[in-house]
């Protein structure tokens, strides 16, 4: 019997022994695409069924559709993209979602939708919790600052490359992108999620980088996300608000060891009680200079 034969008789034995990897759905923020995901997508495809969906095309003519029939992009339409997407081409829940900035309100609001249909979460720089968030994404597409955009997002300047820079300019220079951003920006800016936190029952991990400038305030942030039945949260040092690009190993340890639920401890360095420690004591330092 010719081998490829001999292998389709031999099909059921093999695929009972065949398992699924579980899969994984990634949702990038609103100043990122999908290729922010670039130091990511390697170690979590090796463990994973990963999904990277491209439910956020600034120049794609879903989105143009959807405005030029008067739609707002919020997060609610965001949230039933992917839900459109997971539906539709994906079909294998409950899924793990990992998120980034404004992706994390997404797979927040989708989770809060169909709890059933969802793992676990990683929530990296959510926004949406609390206070206010500096946005220099706005200032930076009306004012054509592109490198101020790009400074702002990292704690290290050695990843707000020149050559980065210049991809985003070229970007803004088409008009239906910038007119797609624009509009992202408008419908999402100042929404939040913090109503829907105490409601979170999935087992949520989140990475805060301690040094974001984005979020007008990490600590209120970490105390709201405090809220989550079962959350553990990291801060990672000397990072800002991309920590999935500017500390990609760790992050990478921590997104596969909390989805396999093998991450048995919080290293005390990452430890949010001892950020918040040093947040307090440097306004007490603060307090005491301005009084003398």
């Amino acid at each position: 019997m010719p081998p490829n034969v001999r292998d389709w008789f031999d099909l059921p034995r093999l695929l009972s022994k065949y398992k699924r990897r579980a899969p994984l759905v990634l949702v990038n923020g609103l100043a990122e695409q999908p290729e922010s995901w670039f130091a990511n997508r390697t170690h979590l495809t090796r463990n994973f069924d990963l999904k990277v969906p491209d439910i956020l095309v600034y120049d794609g003519d879903a989105l143009h559709r959807h405005i030029d029939a008067g739609g707002e992009v919020t997060v609610d339409y965001l949230a039933g993209r992917l839900a459109t997407y997971l539906d539709e081409f994906v079909q294998r829940p409950p899924y793990h979602l990992v998120g980034s900035s404004l992706g994390c309100q997404v797979i927040l609001t989708y989770a809060a939708r169909h709890p059933e249909r969802v793992a676990r979460m990683v929530l990296i720089a959510p926004s949406g919790f609390h206070g206010d968030e500096n946005l220099p994404a706005m200032e930076g597409v009306r004012r054509s600052q592109y490198d101020t955009l790009v400074k702002s997002v990292f704690h290290s300047g050695r990843f707000a490359s020149d050559d980065l820079v210049r991809a985003f300019e070229h970007k803004f220079h088409d008009r239906r992108w910038k007119k797609g951003v624009l509009r992202t920006l408008r419908g999402t800016v100042g929404h939040s999620v913090a109503s829907l936190l105490p409601g979170v029952s999935q087992p949520t991990l989140v990475i805060w980088g301690a040094e974001d400038r984005v979020l007008s305030d990490v600590p209120g942030a970490i105390r709201a996300a405090a809220r989550m039945p079962q959350v553990r949260q990291v801060v990672i040092p000397g990072c800002g608000h991309a920590p999935q690009i500017e500390k990609a190993g760790l992050v990478n340890q921590l997104v596969i060891a909390y989805l396999k639920d093998k991450l048995r401890s919080i290293p005390p360095a990452l430890e949010p009680r001892r950020y918040l420690a040093q947040v307090e004591r440097r306004g007490v330092a603060l307090a005491r200079a301005g009084a003398r």
